[in-house]
């Protein structure tokens, strides 16, 4: 499942990391400790669209230093580190890039919490033990005998767009109650497929199981869809659910009265624009959703993913510049005035900074200015999820994580409450989850680099109780 907000500057460190090929350096001699960092490594680049499988392979060479390859597991690239342990803190080095990273060895040797640097610019990044192998062992993923029918279709959306999805229809007698599906930021699949894990098709099947049927699609322009999904903006996905939606209650044998949306994350700010302005829509699962608006969250996410060992000064700072950049983005009537706003607010917030800091701030605002021209991110930024959320009037379950890093979940879904209450929703229930992350793992610190590394796909529990909710009020009678 993907990450709700776009962090921009991510995806210009991600990219210079993985696509250069460093010169190898001289490795470092083995000191006491370092044993435990002998094996191999996983950890996730996230940032909204862009998402990035690392690697990290530490070993021995032929004079039994220590050295170290980072790997892009997405895109086959491999780069030199240079490693280095001592007592409990593990770093490494890519000089030719400018790439620094530094973290703690947890007690039990089994992750690592760091910081990836480079051009003044530093961002957490957390490494779980992958056992090649057993790393991607997914257990969730439905296995046969399949007590129903599964048929690919296509979605017509507005002009241009045209989805690829899959319905899955439950054995036995209709009609049915069914659930569209609706992803996470980035450009997804149907299955909303990441580091490994098919979320969306792990609660297809269970669903399918107990007498809902479901509609999975590609995001548009993306797989098999048709469109283009980087002019996109959430309002413009909104369409293509509210098609899907249309499209699934004329499907022979789903009760047309009973669709409702699964959302996740971006999905879950998506599932109420539309039920809120379509009487189509039955019902709303919303699993890690927003509320509060985009630049809100932004920020929250941002001291989410600090973690501890972040300076508080330092993370003030950052914060003081995103929030700077985000206002003159929300107060812009149009992309050119936001431009304008944008280059304003730049100058205006170097200019308050001590001069010797100006250099690396100037690179990190600059890597930064362009995502946020983003018709996406211009109108995230500005989007306040509550407003449509006050309109919904069909049940509601809100789920969330309380090991959620990227959409927190006490602060939103006490939004998310609140909204519903202060418009009259008559039905809804709001829970938090304790000990999952974004994905709904059951987790260990909800950092996203243990993604990859938790073999569940999503709690059992989590399976239980969205399914129960809805066969308590939409189940075949």
């Amino acid at each position: 499942m993907a990450s709700l907000v776009r962090v921009p500057i991510m995806a210009a460190l991600c990219a210079a990391t993985i696509g250069s090929t460093a010169k190898a350096q001289q490795p470092t001699q083995p000191s006491a400790g370092a044993e435990r960092m002998i094996g191999t490594w996983q950890g996730l680049l996230a940032s909204g669209a862009f998402r990035e499988r690392i690697g990290l392979v530490v070993s021995r060479d032929d004079s039994g230093a220590i050295v170290g390859v980072m790997k892009s597991l997405d895109q086959g690239r491999q780069t030199p580190a240079v490693v280095s342990v001592r007592a409990d803190t593990f770093d490494f080095a890519i000089p030719a890039e400018h790439i620094t990273y530094s973290g703690t060895i947890s007690s039990a040797g089994d992750s690592v919490r760091g910081r990836l640097a480079q051009a003044g610019h530093s961002f957490p990044l957390s490494f779980g033990r992958a056992d090649a192998g057993a790393s991607f062992a997914r257990p969730q993923d439905p296995k046969p005998p399949f007590p129903y029918h599964a048929t690919d279709v296509t979605i017509p959306s507005v002009d241009g767009v045209r989805l690829a999805g899959t319905v899955i229809m439950p054995d036995g007698l209709g009609p049915f109650p069914a659930v569209v599906f609706v992803t996470g930021s980035g450009p997804q699949d149907r299955n909303e497929t990441i580091l490994g894990h098919h979320p969306f098709l792990v609660i297809a099947d269970y669903l399918a199981r107990h007498g809902i049927a479901s509609l999975r699609y590609d995001d548009r322009g993306f797989a098999k869809s048709t469109g283009s999904f980087t002019t996109s903006t959430s309002a413009d996905f909104a369409n293509d659910v509210e098609a899907a939606v249309h499209f699934l209650q004329h499907v022979q044998g789903i009760a047309p009265n009973r669709v409702g949306i699964i959302g996740h994350s971006e999905g879950a700010l998506i599932g109420p624009m539309v039920a809120a302005r379509s009487r189509d829509v039955a019902f709303l699962v919303l699993l890690a959703g927003p509320g509060m608006p985009g630049d809100s969250l932004s920020l929250l996410q941002l001291h989410a993913l600090a973690g501890p060992s972040t300076p508080a000064a330092k993370l003030d700072a950052f914060a003081a510049i995103n929030a700077g950049l985000y206002a003159a983005v929300t107060g812009a009537r149009d992309s050119a005035d936001a431009v304008a706003r944008l280059t304003a607010a730049r100058d205006s917030l170097l200019s308050a900074m001590p001069a010797a800091d100006r250099p690396d701030a100037a690179t990190r605002i600059d890597q930064e200015l362009p995502s946020l021209l983003t018709p996406w991110m211009r109108f995230f930024l500005r989007y306040d999820s509550r407003m449509a959320l006050r309109k919904v009037r069909v049940p509601v379950l809100a789920l969330g994580g309380s090991l959620d890093e990227q959409v927190p979940a006490q602060q939103n879904l006490a939004g998310i409450e609140s909204a519903l209450e202060t418009g009259g929703d008559k039905d809804y229930q709001v829970v938090e989850l304790p000990g999952l992350n974004h994905l709904f793992q059951t987790a260990t610190t909800g950092a996203p680099a243990e993604y990859a590394t938790i073999a569940e796909t999503i709690a059992p529990h989590v399976l239980d109780l969205v399914t129960e909710w809805i066969s308590a009020r939409f189940a075949r009678q």
